[in-house]
């Protein structure tokens, strides 16, 4: 057995390669790229041997992720991607003076995947469409969530030098094309109460607004009323810096709208999307983003409990001593923690076995939140099963143990 230690940089990686024993075999400083992976290799011969297995060799390296992951992969080795924050602690070991060194990163890293590989969880092995669905998916709800940062700029800055406009287009929604295409066109005060009805219908009429003539009349009024103001030089100042904003925000939506069709595409290609959107609370974006954190490899979860765990869904005990308590786990994968939830939230109204999951709960006095991450963690069970025996949801078989008989007529 071989076991490498792999500090990865931007252009380079330090490697260590050690025997079963934690004996040192080599050290030395790779180039990314091709050239980088072929001296890897030759490494991996020269102190392996030729009998030497490909899943033999124990790779621990701080990312999953990257072409030269992939190639590690493809080569057949066992890829450990390890928590930075795991490293770290376990670096502490070595000493506590804080020293650090990418030599010395190499080696801990190396012993990690020697000393604790039982304790972590290796790489999984998804398949390339899953992998597709995953950069397109993180790709567009990255995006969304950089709109939400950019709007709320937008926002703070207008109720510096322009709160009128907050309340003009609050029946549009700032993020709006129309409301957007309006900001841009009058950004300050004055030339916004100069904006006709006709002016404002006609960008409402581009995007099909309805009750068109009564939203402008409505903007108009609230763009002319006396609000206090600031001196000229500051006003243009801010609506620049509002305009740069709304301009941003137009691209953002642009660019969301376009890659949420590859969204759509990746997820649909793939085989198990039918399993997906059977299970209720999952339409085609909140599926593509489960599908794209479990990914798609049916060895990575032992259990529907594994997959509960690596889910966020499942309760951590806390015993020591006479304290015994069961708390949210919080240390999870929060793009998969948030997907998980708007589907337990949808499930209420779509599966009524979800629903009597949850009143169930909230009788036994559970909170809002607790009572909502109870049925995400069912529908994360039944999923596993689903996907397991390759069939789909099914109202009855999923709520089954959870059915509560009618009560006899009088």
């Amino acid at each position: 057995m071989i076991l490498i230690g792999d500090d990865w940089a931007e252009d380079h990686h330090d490697v260590e390669v050690q025997d079963a024993t934690g004996r040192k075999l080599a050290a030395a400083r790779l180039p990314e790229g091709v050239e980088g992976i072929t001296k890897l290799h030759e490494l991996i011969a020269r102190h392996g041997g030729d009998d030497l297995d490909a899943t033999d060799v124990i790779v621990g390296i701080e990312t999953d992720r990257g072409p030269w992951v992939q190639a590690l992969l493809a080569s057949g080795y066992q890829v450990y991607a390890l928590n930075p924050r795991q490293a770290a602690r376990f670096k502490e070991r070595y000493g506590t003076s804080g020293a650090k060194s990418d030599k010395g990163d190499a080696h801990a890293l190396a012993d990690m995947v020697r000393i604790d590989r039982d304790q972590l969880r290796p790489v999984a092995g998804d398949s390339e469409q899953a992998q597709a669905v995953k950069v397109v998916a993180r790709a567009h709800q990255t995006l969304i969530w950089e709109r939400t940062r950019t709007f709320q700029r937008l926002r703070n800055t207008l109720r510096e030098y322009f709160p009128a406009a907050l309340n003009a287009y609050a029946d549009l929604e700032l993020t709006s094309p129309d409301a957007l295409e309006l900001l841009i066109k009058a950004p300050t005060p004055a030339a916004a109460a100069k904006l006709t009805c006709a002016q404002i219908t006609v960008v409402l009429a581009r995007y099909r607004r309805h009750n068109r003539s009564a939203k402008a009349a409505t903007i108009q009024t609230a763009m002319r009323e006396q609000h206090l103001g600031l001196p000229e030089p500051v006003t243009a100042a801010y609506a620049a810096t509002a305009t740069a904003h709304a301009k941003l925000l137009v691209a953002l939506n642009e660019q969301i709208t376009e890659l949420e069709a590859q969204v759509k595409a990746h997820f649909l290609a793939h085989p198990d999307a039918e399993i997906y959107l059977s299970m209720p609370g999952i339409g085609v974006i909140t599926g593509t983003r489960v599908l794209a954190e479990f990914g798609d490899d049916p060895a990575r979860y032992a259990s529907a409990k594994a997959r509960k765990n690596y889910a966020g869904t499942s309760p951590v005990t806390r015993a020591s001593g006479k304290s015994h308590t069961v708390q949210a786990r919080y240390i999870r994968n929060n793009r998969l923690a948030d997907a998980l939830q708007r589907q337990a939230f949808s499930a209420l109204h779509a599966s009524p076995g979800a629903r009597h999951y949850y009143d169930k709960q909230r009788a036994r006095e559970a909170g809002y939140n607790p009572a909502l991450r109870q049925v995400g963690n069912r529908l994360v069970g039944i999923l596993h099963g689903c996907l397991k025996t390759r069939t789909f949801y099914d109202e009855a078989t999923a709520w089954s143990h959870h059915a509560h008989p009618e009560p006899h007529a009088a």
